[in-house]
């Protein structure tokens, strides 16, 4: 089993979560964060209401770059 290491906040909400599918709550939390195959990254969500599990493939770029744009000074538009 690999060794736990934690997950900085700002990659937490660069991620997106979703609905979980049975009960609808609001969003899933971000269980555990994977090395996948070569450029991706698995992604397994947990619904603290009903306790289902979901796992998603996504793309490391993608959230390598939501993480580099929350640690700058750009803003959103308002």
């Amino acid at each position: 089993m690999p060794e736990y290491q934690p997950i900085p906040s700002a990659a937490i909400a660069a991620i997106e979560r979703p609905r979980c599918p049975v009960c609808q709550q609001t969003r899933m939390l971000l269980a555990k964060l994977e090395a996948g195959p070569s450029g991706l990254e698995r992604r397994t969500f947990e619904c603290r209401k009903c306790g289902r599990l979901e796992t998603a493939i996504a793309s490391v770029a993608s959230s390598k770059s939501a993480r580099g744009w929350l640690a700058s000074n750009l803003k959103p538009p308002t």
